[in-house]
């Protein structure tokens, strides 16, 4: 568990498409167990999918979830959200999925995933991505504007790598 007043928040992101026998519907669930054994607080979109198995995976181990969702009833989210939040916005509620959060794990997605981590980067938040991501950013991303974001080979290193970039971009801001 972290030592803060507050927790740290982590927005995890991905595909919507519902598929519980896919290996990447069993990571996003490792994922949310993982960001609630380390004591912070689970946020994104409250659907399904990545949304609903990370949110799951969070709950199984105790934590709490937070869903930003794109409609306006709080009965639009996921039976594992402990805290809905109806904007009514649309896709545009990516970005306040990626604004409270401070860091995001990206999971297999499409658009909306794309988007939410270019939005991370731009308010330069930490982005730590799973092996899928790389066929996008590739090897030469730096050189092609998109450094930034971190690559992790399962769950237990991409929440351990989100929380030392959030530390170490509190020390930064700090100083």
């Amino acid at each position: 568990m972290n030592a803060c007043a507050r927790p740290i928040h982590i927005s995890v992101v991905g595909g919507s498409a519902e598929d519980s026998d896919s290996t990447w519907y069993e990571l996003a669930e490792e994922v949310g167990a993982l960001v609630a054994e380390r004591g912070c607080v689970l946020v994104n979109g409250g659907g399904s999918g990545t949304m609903v198995a990370s949110a799951r995976g969070a709950k199984r181990a105790g934590g709490t979830t937070v869903a930003i969702l794109p409609g306006m009833s709080r009965s639009e989210a996921n039976l594992y959200v402990d805290h809905a939040v109806p904007t009514g916005m649309g896709h545009l509620r990516n970005t306040v999925v990626v604004h409270s959060a401070d860091a995001v794990i990206a999971l297999p997605g499409s658009w909306g995933t794309l988007s939410e981590i270019a939005m991370a980067r731009v308010w330069n938040k930490p982005v730590v991505a799973l092996p899928f991501w790389a066929h996008f950013f590739g090897e030469h991303g730096s050189e092609m504007g998109f450094g930034g974001v971190h690559f992790a080979k399962d769950a237990g290193d991409a929440v351990s790598m989100a929380l030392t970039l959030v530390q170490e971009q509190t020390l930064r801001v700090r100083s």
